[in-house]
């Protein structure tokens, strides 16, 4: 009997419907590892410290600002299974953060050039590339298929979210994202 591959191959995309991921203003971004793997390094006494892999996943971060002139970097941190850090997009390059209507709404499937999924997912791919290349292993999938994302709307939740990634390393026994956890920590406690 043939199955119906239509809905099998279907991914339902977690992006707000209609919003325009090109659009001036902040984002806070989680991607994690393939089956959460520990790959990037070990948080010992609450300080994060990368190792090779992990320095590579650093540097192609930097390099997304290098790469476009309208993409201002904020707080990330590299963890051992997975990675926050906040994109700020600019308008017209680097400058004042401000909201500015655009007609540019990236579409599930239809990349658009500087939206928040099409930088992700380069920066996925080129830390894929580095990593694999590195270890030998070609073909093998570094990152989650999806990632967690959150519209930035004011600076209050701008800076809980930045000091939220500062003490993630800190808080690296209770993370949810720990395979040997103590107790999870709330899912999105720059929220409360």
């Amino acid at each position: 009997m043939q199955q119906d591959n239509s809905q099998r191959h279907h991914r339902r995309s977690i992006r707000l419907k209609g919003y325009d991921y090109s659009q001036a203003g902040a984002y806070f971004i989680t991607i994690c590892t393939q089956d959460r793997a520990c790959l990037f390094g070990d948080v010992v006494d609450g300080e994060m410290r990368l190792n090779d892999v992990g320095g590579m996943v650093h540097d192609e971060w930097l390099r997304t600002a290098d790469m476009r002139p309208n993409v201002e970097l904020d707080a990330f941190v590299v963890m051992p299974n997975h990675f926050h850090g906040i994109i700020i997009l600019h308008p017209d390059g680097r400058g004042t953060l401000q909201r500015t209507p655009t007609t540019t709404v990236e579409q599930f499937g239809k990349p658009t050039s500087n939206t928040v999924p099409t930088i992700v997912r380069l920066f996925k791919s080129a830390s894929t590339k580095r990593i694999n290349e590195h270890r030998g292993t070609p073909g093998v999938s570094v990152w989650q298929r999806n990632y967690y994302e959150h519209i930035i709307r004011n600076e209050e939740s701008l800076n809980r979210i930045r000091q939220y990634i500062y003490e993630n390393p800190a808080r690296w026994d209770m993370d949810r994202n720990n395979p040997h956890a103590i107790e999870s920590e709330p899912e999105e406690p720059w929220l409360l």
